[in-house]
Order: C-alpha cells, then sequence, then structure tokens
C-alpha cells in the first residue's frame, strides 16, 4: 500500500537538495522560522509537481489555455496526487466582487428567483403566480391584459451582466461632485487660483470668462457674495467674447469662449477619462455615494421586480448567510407541489456551500457585502470553502498559513473542515506557525535551521510527541508549552494615558454599532476579537481615514461623528501587500542601500579609469547591467503550449550585471575585495561584515538585521517577500528617527512568523515606543495580544452578533472579563 509521497532531491529556492517523505491521507504540518523553506517544499515542489502531473494528462488545446506551474527543480517527487492550493494572500477583488459572487452562492439564488418566483406583466403589473411554465422558461400569457411575455433568465438577474442597475452600472455607488474640494482655501483669490479645478482641468483662461459673468476676481473667495459664489459653482455655459494675454508672450487674443461652472468642469473632464493618470487627475474632487436609484443593490428595476416567499432578490442578499440559509430552507414547501422537485435540487445547491461558509464561521456576513471589505482571514475562508465544496477523494489540499486573520475561536471550524477533507481520502499539507493548528497535524516537518542560505534543511520530522521531544527542534518548545517567550516591560493601568490619547466617536456602518474608542498615546494597543467583529472597520476604515483627514485639514468620514487626536502628524499603515509589482525592486534597491553602493563603487580607482559614473551600476538602466537579460537575472522562454520557462541568464548568472562590473573592485579596511555582483549576492549578515566602514551602508544593513531580515539576499525580488517579510522591509526606513506624532497600525504583523520571529517583532515595536510613537496592531496571536499595554476587544461574535467593544484595558483586566472570548483564550 502507497501510504507516503517520496521527495528526492529538491533544490527549489534555498532547499539544500533534500530527501523526505510526507505521509498520504494525514494532516501533515511543515514549521520552521521565516524563510527556512516551508513555502518552498509545499508550494514549490509538491503543489508545483501535483498540479502540473495533472495538467499534463489534458490535451495540449486546453493546457495553452490554462496558468501552468513550471517544472520544479527537484530529482524525483512519486506518488503525488493532484494537488489544490490555497494561498497565504488571497487577491483583494475588484469594485464588482461581493461576499455572494464570490462564494457563488448568487448563482443558485438568481436561479432560485428566475424560476420559482412570481413574476409581474410587464405591460400591466399584474402578478403571475409560480407554475411550471416558469421554470421550463415558457411564454407566459398575463391573464389580465393578454400580453405574452418571458420571464427573466437567471442572467438578466446578475448585476455584472444584464440585471445592472443602469446609474451605476451594477456597482451601487456613483461618483458625484464633492463640493468641499472645489474651493480649498476661500483666503485666495480666484486670480490667485482659488477654484482648484480651473488650474488642473481646465484652462486658467476661465479666471477671465469668470470676470465676465460678472465676478470679481481679485478679491478673496470669502468675500464675495453668495450670488458671485453660486456664479463659480453652477452657473451657466453662456458665451463670453474676453481678451486673453498668454503668460509666456507679451500679445493678446480676442475670444469667444463658453463659461464651465467649477462644478461642470470636473464632470466634463470625469466623462473623458481614459486611463488611470487621467482617471487621478479628477478623483480629487469626487466623492462616492450609495446609487440613488438602486440603493446600492446594484440591481435594475427590473431585476427587482420577481418575488419568492414575499421576498425580492436584493432584500434576500442583505440577510446574513445565517438567516438566508434557514429562509432557502421554507422555499420548496411555498410552492405548487409539481414544482417542489425541482426548487428541492435548486435549494441544495445552495445549502452545500452555504453549510461549509457556516462551518467556518461566516453565518454573519451578506451575500450583498463588497468582497474588498472583507478581512484576509474571511477571504482565505470563502476561498477554502469553494474549493471543498465537492466531496473529492484523493487529492492534495496545499494551505498556506490557513490561520492567517483567525481568532483561536474561529480555528476550531477550520479543523473541523480539515478532518472531514482527511474522512473523505484527501491529504492536507499545511504550512503554519499557530501551535494550535499545528497541534492538530498527525505529522509534522520542520525546516531550518536558520533562514535564506542557512535553512533548506529538514531538522526534526515526526509526530507531536516526537518533535516535543526532540532536542534540535525549534518548534517542539513551543508546542509542549515550554517557552514564555519575550515579555516587554508593560505599562501599569493607572499610568496609561500618560502621555495623552486619541479619542473616536463613530457612527453605525456595516454591522459595527456606534462606537466610542479610547487609544492610549505612545504605547502598544491591540485591537482583537473574532472574525467579523468589526476590528478592521474600526481601525482601516474609521480610525485611519479619520486621522488622515484631520492631518490635511479635510471633513471626516460621514460615519465619523469626532476625533480628538492632539500632536499627532502622521499615520503609517504598515500592512502585508507585496512590495513592487516586478523582479526589478530588490532588497537593496528598497531599503536606499544600493544609491549608496552605486557611488562607492564610482570612486574606485578602476571605475574612475574607466569612466565609470554611479548611474553606470544600476542594474536597470546603466552602462554596465547585462546586456542579455537587460538587467533582471532571468530569461523568459515561451515554449508554445507549454508554461513559460525561466532561466537564469547564461550571461550573467543571474547578477544582473555584464563581466565588466566583476571587474570594478571595492577593497575594504581589511583589505578584502569584492564586486558589486558579488555584493548583491550576499546576505545582509555578510554584507554588513564586509561594508562595515561604508558608515551609511553598515547603518541601513544593521536596521535590517535588527528587523530579523538578515538571511535576505540584497539582491533578493521583493515581490517575492512573505507577507511578514514585507512588513518588517517597510519599517526600515522608519526606524531611528523620532516618532512622536506618528501612528503605525499594523495589520496581522505575525503573518507568516514563528513564534522566535514574533519576539523580534515586539523588540522592533519596543524600539518605536521608545522614539514616540502610537502603535495600533490588529493581532489575533495570543503571544503579542499579551505583550500590549492595551486591548480593545471587539465582539463578543461576528457580523450582527458582534460590533461592539466588548472590553477594554490591560491584558489582565481583559482575561478577567465575562464577556471576552479572546480574555477565556488568553
Amino acid at each position: 500500500m502507497i501510504d507516503k509521497m517520496k521527495i528526492r532531491g529538491a533544490r527549489v529556492h534555498n532547499l539544500k537538495n533534500i530527501d523526505v517523505d510526507i505521509p498520504l491521507n494525514k494532516i501533515v504540518g511543515i514549521a520552521g522560522v521565516s524563510g527556512s523553506g516551508k513555502s518552498s517544499l509545499a508550494l514549490g515542489v509538491l503543489y508545483a509537481e501535483g498540479s502540473r502531473r495533472y495538467l499534463d494528462a489534458l490535451s495540449t488545446y486546453t493546457r495553452r489555455r490554462m496558468t501552468q506551474a513550471a517544472k520544479a527543480d527537484v530529482d524525483d517527487v512519486l506518488y503525488v496526487p493532484a494537488a489544490l492550493a490555497l494561498h497565504q494572500r488571497p487577491a483583494v477583488p475588484g469594485i464588482r466582487s461581493t461576499f455572494g459572487t464570490g462564494s457563488e452562492l448568487l448563482n443558485s439564488l438568481r436561479l432560485m428567483f428566475s424560476r420559482l418566483a412570481s413574476h409581474r406583466c410587464p405591460s400591466c403589473g399584474c402578478c403571475l403566480q409560480p407554475t411550471l411554465k416558469v421554470a421550463a422558461e415558457q411564454e407566459l400569457v398575463c391573464p389580465d391584459c393578454g400580453a405574452s411575455f418571458y420571464a427573466p433568465s437567471a442572467e438578466e438577474l446578475a448585476f455584472n451582466s444584464q440585471g445592472a442597475c443602469p446609474s451605476c452600472d451594477g456597482t451601487g455607488i456613483v461618483r458625484t461632485v464633492d463640493r468641499s474640494t472645489l474651493v480649498p482655501d476661500e483666503t485666495l483669490t480666484i486670480d490667485q487660483g482659488a477654484v482648484a479645478p480651473w488650474n488642473s482641468l481646465m484652462w486658467s483662461l476661465m479666471t477671465d470668462v469668470c470676470r465676465e459673468m460678472g465676478v470679481r476676481t481679485d478679491v478673496p473667495f470669502c468675500q464675495l457674495t453668495d450670488r458671485e459664489k453660486d456664479i463659480v459653482y453652477n452657473g451657466p455655459a453662456e458665451k463670453k467674447h474676453i481678451l486673453y494675454k498668454a503668460k509666456s508672450s507679451n500679445q493678446a487674443a480676442e475670444l469667444d469662449f463658453t463659461y464651465f461652472n467649477a462644478v461642470y468642469t470636473v464632470e466634463n473632464a470625469l466623462s473623458k477619462v481614459k486611463d488611470e493618470k487621467g482617471m487621478k487627475r479628477v478623483e480629487k474632487f469626487l466623492k462616492e455615494e450609495v446609487c440613488p436609484d438602486c440603493g446600492g443593490t446594484r440591481l435594475s428595476q427590473k431585476a427587482r421586480a420577481p418575488r419568492l416567499r414575499g421576498c425580492s432578490l436584493d432584500e434576500v442578499c442583505r440577510m446574513p448567510l445565517a438567516d438566508l440559509a434557514g429562509w432557502v430552507s421554507g422555499v420548496p414547501a411555498s410552492l405548487p407541489e409539481e414544482m417542489r422537485p425541482m426548487a428541492e435540487s435548486i435549494c441544495e445547491s445552495f445549502h452545500t456551500p452555504a453549510r461549509r461558509l457556516m462551518d467556518l464561521g461566516l453565518g454573519y456576513l451578506s451575500l450583498d457585502r463588497a468582497s474588498s471589505t472583507l478581512s484576509t482571514g474571511e477571504r482565505q475562508r470563502m476561498q477554502l470553502a469553494r474549493a471543498v465544496r465537492n466531496r473529492t477523494t484523493g487529492v492534495l489540499y496545499v494551505l498556506d498559513e490557513p490561520s492567517i486573520g483567525l481568532h483561536p475561536a474561529n480555528i476550531e471550524g477550520l479543523k473541523g473542515v480539515m478532518h472531514d477533507l482527511i474522512a473523505d481520502g484527501n491529504s492536507i499539507v499545511l504550512v503554519d506557525h499557530d501551535t494550535q493548528i499545528l497541534s492538530e497535524a498527525d505529522w509534522i516537518v520542520e525546516m531550518g535551521p536558520e533562514a535564506g542560505l542557512k535553512g533548506g534543511h529538514v531538522i526534526a520530522q515526526g509526530s507531536i510527541p516526537q518533535i516535543m521531544a526532540d532536542p534540535g527542534s525549534m518548534i517542539g518548545p513551543f508546542l509542549a508549552g515550554r517557552t514564555d517567550g519575550f515579555r516587554r516591560e508593560q505599562a501599569p493601568a493607572s499610568d496609561m494615558f500618560s502621555h495623552g490619547r486619541i479619542h473616536l466617536s463613530t457612527g453605525s456602518i456595516h454591522t459595527v454599532k456606534p462606537l466610542e474608542a479610547d487609544i492610549p498615546k505612545g504605547r502598544l494597543t491591540a485591537v482583537t476579537g473574532v472574525s467579523g467583529s468589526g476590528k478592521t472597520t474600526l481601525i482601516l476604515e474609521s480610525l485611519i481615514p479619520a486621522l488622515e483627514a484631520q492631518i490635511k485639514g479635510r471633513k471626516l468620514p460621514e460615519h465619523v461623528r469626532s476625533l480628538e487626536a492632539d500632536g499627532i502628524g502622521q499615520v503609517k499603515l504598515i500592512d502585508a501587500t507585496p512590495i513592487g509589482i516586478n523582479i526589478r525592486s530588490t532588497v537593496a534597491t528598497y531599503a536606499n542601500v544600493h544609491d549608496e553602493l552605486r557611488k562607492t563603487f564610482a570612486r574606485t580607482p578602476g571605475a574612475k579609469e574607466a569612466g565609470y559614473k554611479a548611474g553606470d551600476f544600476s542594474y536597470n538602466t546603466g552602462k554596465l547591467r547585462c546586456p542579455v537579460c537587460d538587467g533582471t537575472g532571468v530569461i523568459s522562454l515561451d515554449v508554445q503550449f507549454l508554461p513559460d520557462v525561466e532561466v537564469t541568464c547564461p550571461g550573467c548568472r543571474g547578477s544582473r550585471y555584464s563581466k565588466e562590473a566583476a571587474q570594478i573592485r571595492y577593497a575594504n579596511k581589511e583589505g578584502k575585495s569584492f564586486s558589486l555582483p558579488e555584493l548583491m549576492a550576499m546576505d545582509v549578515n555578510t554584507a554588513l561584515d564586509v561594508c562595515c566602514h561604508l558608515k551609511n551602508v553598515s547603518q541601513r544593513l544593521q536596521i535590517l538585521k535588527d528587523l530579523g531580515l538578515g538571511y535576505l539576499t540584497l539582491g533578493e525580488e521583493t515581490p517575492g517577500l512573505s507577507g511578514g517579510e514585507a512588513q518588517r522591509l517597510k519599517l526600515a526606513s522608519e526606524m531611528g528617527r523620532p516618532q512622536r506624532d506618528s501612528v503605525f497600525v499594523f495589520d496581522e504583523p505575525t503573518i507568516g512568523l514563528h513564534p522566535l520571529d514574533v519576539q523580534t517583532l515586539l523588540l522592533v515595536f519596543q524600539t518605536l515606543i521608545s522614539q514616540g510613537a502610537t502603535i495600533i496592531v490588529i493581532e489575533h496571536d495570543l503571544d503579542v495580544i499579551r505583550s500590549a499595554d492595551y486591548v480593545i476587544d471587539m465582539g463578543p461574535g461576528g457580523g450582527e452578533s458582534g460590533g461592539r467593544i466588548v472590553a477594554a484595558g490591560t491584558p489582565e483586566e481583559i482575561k478577567a472579563s465575562a464577556q471576552s472570548v479572546t480574555g477565556r483564550y488568553l
């Protein structure tokens, strides 16, 4: 009986030619510090080979139309099943995506309303009860007026298709002119440029036309009469004869020109927008509002007309999923006998995925919720439910950090889904650091011992008791609960607000009730709560926009009632979105080390002799970049019907530089000499040793080392970094400066972090706090929550049963709160 996958000679990324066996039909956890090779083994070998071999069985014609994984750098992988991967960070969907479309539950609902609902006659409005004729899509005849018509198809009830509201084109929002942005500074005169859209969207001669309309353009805008102001904002499109004198010459010309008032100037520019650049010029004068015609439902009046069990499609999409499932259960019984078999079949197609989503704790979400407003954890569980809804067998599920965005209470539902998959005869490989998830594994493979070049080895493997007892394991002590980790010195409750406070007062938004929140300045505050309890809404949709508005002197967001934040001059969101979009962005360029190195190499005798300047050492545009790969280090080969193959550039062997660059060498004070391509191949720790005499370079590299990123090579591409690595790299430019007026917001900073790396992160927080910063973290990691000065716990549940501040105080006070779910786990 084949009971394990055999990997032989794996060399993907930093894997050191490893041989390892992975049990089949079991939950296998892959652990290790950040950068130790976990994802390389799980995604780069198992998923890449599992999916590639499955697709290889399809026809050439089909394969050409699919994105395929490239062949993994491995000698052999035996007995790997067809594989599905759930990635760490599902992409943030576009404006047209909702929870209903993303989970595909809306398809079943539209079918119900098309085939099972009562429809209105388009001529006289008479209501026709559901019949088999509707279900069979046959022509209907109105009993009152005799008009014949067809019931709308499921496609005609889709807001991304024929059922879209014509006013908002199925997005539920319309963009209107924000009048408060048209004259930002009323102390200026119109001649001085008071009317902002005339400066950036229209010819400056509109000032001359405005003068002809009877408006004084040489007095401050605030001193104009109401009539004059009305002409600026709403004046009629009259043609005026003006004498126009260009600024660049003394020549004057007589022109007839039509008056464009400030509002119409923006509307006209919006109607002519053709690209992103054009949109950027206009959008600062716009605000988004709920579409007045469809009320934000996205559906046309016709698509909102069919009724089933007394409700329209838009009404049921507003129900929380748990309530909606109950409503759907009652559909078959509400219909004539002959329609029930069909109704039961359609309703079952709804219930199967809905049950999975509710098992994963998403029963509080409504189908009309925009996908872009969902948290990472919610999007990931939606993706998981979609992947597991069909009772497959013999599939390998590769889960990359499934605990992201999940409160310890939500992890219980995830465990249930994993055990269901195993019971159905599937295999699971999961990459994670959360001991609550890892302790559920039947087998653990631990990678290490360190990150980057010093990682890529299997340092321990076995069952949970074997890993706990293994002295070589780094995760073992955490699984056994034998480590307290790093504990920072926390502020006492009596001293919590001694540096001041930020007070936020909000009205209701989404499922979050009106709130009053106090955040201590100069402290570490953790915002906690189960998924859907309102953490993201409170911080990312309320606090950050309110602080930004106050700093820039703009109006607060509509749902924010008031904000008190004296002395706050900047707010910085440090999230896990990838850095840069192409391989030309590297650790050295992002950390601002590369520019210093280019200047250093340009000062060497060899460079001066050859006439090279600092710009010549750029691998993007300089003379010394590799002419074969154009400075990217790789060449992409189009192999027709096979996936594109990326190979290391044969000209520079991946260094990005030409042979001439290797001849320019810098000698440090110890007499060691090296070229820029050699330096870019070093990791931060090694580069720090050889560049210790270059003050600016060593300072910046030391910061990267202090952030726990010493294992990254200088030439590593930033888009490929994990979420946690990206967050810490973004902090590099902030370390070492005074931060008294700064608020840092971290959205789940422990993503991808081993418990040992979490200790490094807490030290980074402490450094920022010692520089005066206020830090707010949205977090589920219990080590971080225990180390916070102050905790704001949202809940008690998700959706309608959440959205309140359940408890606020020190971790000890949260622990003692009977209402707090987080307190129970602390």
